[in-house]
């Protein structure tokens, strides 16, 4: 993040805009519209800002720029077509530690300004830091057609109302919650109807029966996928963003946990080889503890809680408990690494079964049914199993497998730090170590693993198309 987005109060106070142009006159509208007192610095300037400073809605100093006239601002925009002017306006006022924009040109702004769709007293911000203005202004448009306008009267009642609720619910946990019960509800229907007065009366009908209760917890076990955002489901986003607290793991990508709602607690629980953050009976008893205290929990593991995720060991703490919870399923790594490195996991030519196993076992052994795994046209997807690649390797190759049988191994698949390693069963450990991999990593074993040189479509953004496969032939079909 390039730039903090904040919502700065400019309203009497004074601002400068240096330029007497259409850009100017717009940055001038937007300026008056906040409620700031503008001046413009201009030799010249059009007829709309003429018309406004005649009127005295503006002041017009009809000059060239001079440090001079930053005294008392508190807010400059520059938006001459002279390089060096503007330059020279964003040096003066960083200078002095005046926020200062300069059009088209971020790398002389401190601030930066942004498209917006405005439902006052709701306004949205879209920027692209500067990068791309007209992306910025397309989302705008898209936003702009999908928020009704009735949305500013509806943040203007919940306003109205805001410290009526605050005394009425002290709880801040359950204030929160009535709030988003109610705007998600009814509440808003009404508004959007236009019907405004019978919206407030239910507003205080369902604030009187709200008051005496005490916000029930409940558990969202929700898998978040292999690291992709995109790839999260539609509920698994809502429940993001109403949960109180989120207990994560390591397989969470950062991306995908700066999607939690903001002010909801974090509690790691992440788990290593040797190295567990919290132990699984005690995450267990968390999830209990903080339902009980009213919060609703977001439960947010990588993949897909029910597979190798040990989200039923979870929800049978719960159960035994009475804790209300929801499951919600996450694409697995086996599908979603899978696609994006171009290898399907079963074909009809190569195989008719796929099996998925982990790579070490509770007591950290690696003890599976190899005569089952080492059997010709299926296709075997090993979670975990970096650590004991040589040694699952191994094992097939001797109870049958041919030790040319194609392997691959995906480094943080999905992500753009995808890094894919092509092999044998004989070549992949080798390779491994010479590409120096570190999990979240995942195994596929099979004759699919050839279909990647024609089906490969996920190109990185931050790796050269070349460097993305590290292979060895496995064979003549490859």
């Amino acid at each position: 993040m390039e730039f903090l987005p904040i919502f700065y109060s400019i309203k009497n106070k004074p601002c400068l805009v240096v330029g007497g142009g259409e850009v100017a006159a717009r940055k001038v509208a937007l300026l008056l519209e906040a409620g700031a007192r503008v001046s413009v610095v201009a030799p010249q300037i059009n007829s709309t800002l003429a018309e406004l400073a005649a009127q005295g809605v503006i002041a017009h100093w009809a000059e060239p720029f001079q440090s001079r006239h930053l005294h008392g601002q508190v807010l400059v925009i520059a938006a001459t077509d002279d390089q060096s002017v503007n330059r020279k306006v964003s040096e003066d006022s960083q200078q002095l530690r005046i926020p200062v924009n300069v059009v088209d040109n971020p790398d002389l702004c401190t601030f930066i300004m942004p498209s917006i769709v405005d439902r006052s007293p709701l306004l949205i911000a879209i920027s692209s830091g500067g990068q791309s203005p007209v992306l910025a202004r397309l989302l705008r448009a898209q936003l702009e057609s999908i928020i009704p306008v009735a949305y500013g009267r509806l943040a203007a009642m919940a306003g109205r109302f805001r410290a009526y609720v605050r005394q009425q619910i002290a709880h801040p946990d359950k204030r929160r919650q009535f709030w988003e019960n109610t705007l998600q509800g009814r509440l808003t229907e009404l508004v959007l109807a236009g019907k405004d007065k019978m919206a407030e009366e239910y507003l205080l009908q369902s604030l009187k029966q709200e008051k005496d209760h005490f916000p029930q917890g409940e558990v969202y076990l929700v898998g978040a996928g292999p690291g992709n955002p995109d790839l999260l489901t539609f509920r698994a986003m809502r429940l993001m963003q109403q949960a109180d607290v989120v207990i994560y793991d390591r397989l969470v990508s950062p991306e995908i946990l700066n999607m939690v709602r903001r002010d909801a607690a974090r509690i790691y629980a992440g788990k290593e080889r040797n190295r567990h953050t919290l132990q699984q009976e005690s995450i267990n008893q968390l999830l209990v503890r903080l339902a009980q205290e009213g919060k609703r929990v977001l439960r947010l593991k990588g993949g897909d809680p029910f597979i190798f995720g040990r989200g039923g060991e979870e929800i049978e703490t719960l159960a035994s408990h009475h804790i209300p919870f929801q499951v919600v399923p996450g694409i697995t790594a086996a599908s979603g690494v899978a696609a994006y490195a171009g290898i399907p996991l079963t074909h009809r030519d190569y195989a008719q079964s796929c099996i998925f196993v982990t790579g070490h076992l509770k007591d950290g052994t690696i003890d599976l049914d190899w005569p089952q795994l080492a059997r010709l046209n299926q296709t075997v997807v090993i979670y975990m199993g970096l650590l004991g690649l040589s040694v699952l390797c191994k094992q097939l190759i001797m109870h049958g497998l041919p030790d040319s049988t194609p392997a691959a191994i995906i480094q943080q698949g999905t992500t753009q730090k995808q890094k894919i390693v092509i092999g044998t069963l004989r070549t992949l450990p080798v390779q491994t170590e010479i590409e120096h991999l570190t999990p979240p990593t995942l195994i596929i074993v099979g004759e699919v693993v050839k279909l990647h040189q024609n089906l490969a479509w996920f190109e990185p953004a931050q790796q050269v198309p070349a460097a993305r496969i590290i292979a060895t032939n496995p064979g003549p079909d490859t």
